[in-house]
């Protein structure tokens, strides 16, 4: 397995935009803005009690 797979570039021409029209190089800019403050929410005492509760919202649900 290739170790920089991951990091590839794609090849000319070919750049994969997940079907939105954003350029991925943008959509893995606004990732790294977001994911810390995210993880940082879900971390909080508020993200983990609403995590709870969607947990058992999803239970009622099945």
């Amino acid at each position: 397995m290739n170790r920089n797979a991951a990091h590839s570039t794609p090849k000319k021409g070919k750049h994969k935009d997940y079907g939105t029209g954003i350029p991925r190089y943008e959509i893995e800019s606004i990732a790294r803005t977001l994911l810390p403050e995210i993880q940082k929410y879900f971390q909080s005492e508020e993200g983990q009690r609403e995590f709870a509760e969607w947990k058992e919202r999803q239970k009622q649900i099945e």
